[in-house]
């Protein structure tokens, strides 16, 4: 079975953004039970037990067997190698759905968690201020390209997949703002990820784990 390492207690604005979810997300959507282990914020986290798991002392991990996994793309894509409904066998829409994947988290996340930062962290900053306009007009670029790619479809692929599931996710990080209304395709396709069951359990469990934690 395996076995997910996140944190035990983050900030509320944090809770349902931390990228544990994604993981938890995707064996929900193939129904892979899974056990929970927790660390502290602080000196736990930063522990050779918790080191050996995840080299920079951050949060999700996962354990399967003689299988230690760190980062939330490479667990996402290892979960949705154990089912279609995930990853489809045939080579070119497999290759496709990993893409989306990267993409996710190289061309779309980059620039949106670089304004969640300013805003939750740095809103006050001097620099921050003078910073925030140039990566908005990033972020809108790159909202308008998903836009354009979604045209048409339900899904970035026709079909839901892992790709989808890291799309909306890092779409997610900008729910503190206002900037989807502008999208409406986009904010659809985000609506419709969020409806899942899956999705629903997911973000269930991950509030309801924080929650005992306090």
């Amino acid at each position: 079975m395996i076995t997910l390492t996140t944190y035990a207690w983050v900030p509320d604005f944090a809770a349902p953004l931390m990228r544990a979810f994604r993981v938890r997300w995707a064996l929900e959507e193939i129904g892979l039970p899974y056990t929970v282990r927790t660390v502290a914020l602080g000196p736990e986290q930063k522990s050779p037990a918790h080191l050996a798991r995840q080299p920079f002392g951050q949060a999700p991990a996962i354990e399967e067997g003689a299988l230690t996994l760190f980062e939330s793309g490479a667990i996402a894509l290892y979960v949705a190698e154990k089912s279609d409904d995930l990853l489809p066998r045939e080579p070119i829409a497999r290759a496709r759905a990993t893409a989306w994947v990267f993409a996710a988290l190289n061309s779309v996340e980059t620039w949106i968690q670089q304004l969640a930062s300013i805003d939750f962290f740095h809103k006050k900053e001097s620099w921050a201020k003078e910073a925030r306009p140039g990566i908005e007009k990033l972020v809108r670029e790159r909202l308008s390209q998903l836009e354009k790619a979604l045209e048409g479809k339900d899904y970035l692929e026709g079909s839901f997949t892992v790709g989808d599931l890291m799309m909306c996710d890092v779409l997610r990080i900008l729910d503190h703002t206002d900037m989807l209304a502008n999208y409406p395709q986009l904010s659809a396709y985000k609506r419709r990820c969020e409806t899942r069951p899956a999705f629903q359990r997911a973000l269930k469990a991950q509030l309801a784990g924080f929650q005992k934690a306090v």
